[in-house]
């Protein structure tokens, strides 16, 4: 089977991890500083591109959506086995910042998922004509 789109993906990969060391460098760190970040945010901008310019063929166009649905959830992964081995070895307080976030997030989801929604009662509201 032919994936598509792995060009794409390589050449946003690197010019992201050239960037994200360039970032380092600039900011004192010897590190790379949001490369793959960089990366995936390159692809979405140069697929759209293409695909508003009609550029991309349809294979390729599935080969991108195939490395993006992919790519992203093991960046998260990476970064969240990163950050979880530097909280265990930041002590205490970094342990119980994550946790406190962690709950936060939870207790946000409700509250986030209503954005853009209205009441089920104006709607129904509304059809039948409402009070005058």
């Amino acid at each position: 089977m032919a994936i598509y789109g792995t060009a794409l993906l390589s050449l946003c990969l690197i010019s992201g991890l050239v960037i994200g060391k360039l970032i380092g460098l600039a900011i004192g760190i010897d590190a790379n500083v949001g490369g793959v970040g960089v990366a995936m945010l390159l692809m979405i901008l140069a697929a759209g591109k293409l695909q508003t310019k009609g550029l991309m063929p349809k294979p390729t166009e599935n080969g991108v959506l195939f490395w993006t649905s992919i790519y992203i959830p093991i960046v998260v992964a990476m970064a969240a086995s990163q950050n979880v081995r530097a909280a265990i070895n930041g002590g205490t307080l970094a342990i119980v910042v994550g946790v406190v976030v962690v709950i936060a997030s939870f207790a946000l989801v409700p509250l986030i998922s209503r954005i853009g929604t209205t009441p089920a009662s104006a709607s129904h509201t509304k059809s039948k004509g409402g009070d005058v």
